[in-house]
């Protein structure tokens, strides 16, 4: 009985359909340009930290496009000398998991006023760890399609 109910024309919109679906889940792992975030992080605090960088890689892992502004002691983190207690229930630093976050994609930066104003180089920073420039984070800033979260 059920191979009359399954035409050859039935069979093939099963089949479109389920490449769909499969397809709209690949779509959904992708960075979506429609789902930007910019995290702006300037707390010495680390579980302040460490919650930014749950989320900064929990969004990313969901598909948004994340960029993250590192400011006064948060810059820290992006040094290659950066040590922090590590926070449970992972048992990883903010600055493992900012390692994370590079590696899926994010955009790092710390603000043109962290290396003047410290005794640190660009040299010090990790690799895929930018300075940033105002004209730049400004029209991120600015922009209405980035949603922006500051810790």
């Amino acid at each position: 009985m059920i191979r009359k109910i399954l035409t050859p024309a039935l069979i093939s919109v099963l089949a479109l359909s389920a490449g769909a679906a499969l397809a709209d889940s690949h779509k959904d792992k992708s960075k979506d340009p429609s789902r930007e975030v910019l995290v702006i992080l300037a707390s010495e605090s680390n579980q302040t930290q460490g919650m930014a960088m749950v989320l900064s890689n929990t969004m990313a892992s969901q598909g948004a496009k994340v960029n993250v502004l590192l400011c006064d002691k948060a810059g820290d983190l992006a040094l290659k000398s950066y040590e922090a207690p590590a926070l449970k229930p992972k048992d990883v630093t903010p600055g493992q998991m900012l390692r994370g976050l590079i590696k899926q994609g994010a955009a790092v930066n710390v603000c043109a006023l962290y290396l003047p104003n410290s005794e640190h180089s660009q040299a010090d920073l990790i690799e895929g760890v930018g300075v940033a420039t105002p004209p730049d984070m400004a029209s991120q800033m600015l922009n209405p399609k980035i949603r922006t979260f500051s810790f």
